[in-house]
Parts: structure tokens; sequence; C-alpha cells
């Protein structure tokens, strides 16, 4: 993706909260991807967990940065993370890395904010921005992501289960949304008889605590195998020099050391 293409999708989620990048992602390496979660699915014996936001026929794997090496190109990926870095900074962190998959007769999820927890006045400068990836096409009647566009300048939060007008963002399978984290939306309700896979590619400002404990999360021994950029990202780096910092070092200087 060249740097007019990246300028494009970064101005569109200043102005609408959100842009779609189509056909972002190779067709192989989507197969890979869903192979490999359809393998954890089964051998973690992953189940909805059954509540309101988070779904009664929806299942998510976490973490998955520590279940091998076809996840590790997820928050490197060259068509996203210059998007994403544009709308945050280079010092950016990922935040969370699941899957999201919404099973037939699953309603919709609450309009939400990913960054309502965060007790910053509204609107300000983009703190979180996730992505989804779509592993499958993402349709009107197969649960697609449902967005109010322009809602990331709004001076509040959604209230919670309150119904808002939204549209769905319509994907075709290898395409990504990224949204600005104060976005209202929510996953859609799946009419259909397909199930809708999703990647949660979700990503933080440097100064910002991550959704998952990236260094107690993974094991050393897998971290010591990422690429420096991917060390970088779940926080083994140090933010402008000084915030994460051990003693003047980086985490990686210290913990990762042979």
């Amino acid at each position: 993706m060249d740097k007019e293409q990246i300028t494009a999708h970064v101005d569109r989620i200043k102005s609408d909260g959100y842009s779609v990048v189509e056909n972002a992602i190779e067709p192989d390496f989507i197969d890979r991807i869903s192979e490999d979660l359809a393998r954890l699915e089964r051998e973690l014996d992953i189940k909805p967990r059954m509540n309101v936001f988070e779904g009664n026929k929806t299942t998510r794997v976490l973490n998955l940065l520590k279940y091998g090496k076809t996840f590790e190109s997820i928050p490197v990926h060259p068509n996203i993370l210059p998007i994403v870095e544009g709308v945050l900074d280079g010092g950016l962190l990922v935040s969370t890395l699941s899957s999201v998959a919404i099973f037939p007769g699953e309603l919709a999820q609450p309009i939400h904010a990913d960054d309502q927890l965060i007790p910053l006045k509204k609107p300000h400068q983009a703190i979180i921005c996730n992505t989804m990836w779509a592993l499958t096409d993402f349709t009107e009647e197969n649960g697609a992501t449902r967005i109010i566009p322009g809602s990331h300048k709004s001076e509040r939060n959604p209230e919670f289960m309150k119904h808002y007008p939204s549209i769905p963002a319509l994907m075709k399978k290898g395409s990504v949304l990224v949204w600005h984290g104060s976005l209202w939306h929510g996953g859609g309700a799946n009419v259909s008889d397909q199930v809708r896979i999703g990647i949660a590619m979700n990503y933080c400002a440097g100064y910002i605590r991550q959704q998952e404990n990236q260094q107690l999360g993974i094991p050393r021994e897998i971290i010591r195998g990422f690429s420096p950029r991917l060390k970088e990202l779940v926080g083994y780096g140090v933010y402008r020099g000084l915030l994460g910092m051990i003693q003047y070092r980086s985490p990686e200087q210290v913990l990762l050391k042979d």
C-alpha cells in the first residue's frame, strides 16, 4: 500500500470514524488463519461467554499470539499497520488479538465505544484504533459490524442497551475494517445460516494500558521468537524513550537477554 492510499484511509477515519480496506489480506493467509482457528476452537473447547455483551452464540479465542507463527504476522501486516500508525503513532501497542465467530441466531451486540472505559472528556484524539479482519464475507444478514459514522466526534458515550440507528460495515472476505476507538459500533445480529468469522486485531497508544496483558500472557520463550517490531508492539519497547523502561533500558534488553 502506497503513502497516498494510507493517507486516504487515515483521513477517512479522522472524518468518518472508520474506513474499509478492501482486499487487504492475501487469500492464502486468510485460509491459514481460518484453519488454525478451527483447530484451536476444537482443542481449547471454546464456548460462548453467555452474556448480553459478548453473546450467547458468539465464540472468541483470546491471546492468539501465543498459539503459533500464523498469528504473529497479523499485528505487523503491511497493509494495515501503517494505517493504524497514522491514526495513533509509531509507538502504538497491541491491545488484544482474538477471533470473533458469530453463529446463526445471535442477537445484535449492544452499541458501544471501545474507549468508553477510559475516563477522558470527549471528543478526544484517538487513543485506541481497532480493526476487524473479515475471514468470511461480512453481510447484513450474517452479522456484519454495525457502525454509526461520525459518532467518534460525540461528546458522550452510548447508553448501554439503547437502540441507535446504524449501518452495516459490509466486507468481502480478506477486507479489513479500521476504526477510531471512540466510534459507536457493535456486532450485528446473525439471521443467516452461516457463521461470520473475524479477527479482532486491536491497538492502543503507547501510553494506554493494553486490554490483554501481553507481557504476562505470552510466555517469554515465545516472545523471543517474535520479530523486532512485534516485540515492540507487545510492550517490550519503550514509548518515546521513557514510558515502559526498566532502569533506562527496554524490557527486551532486561527480560529477553540470553
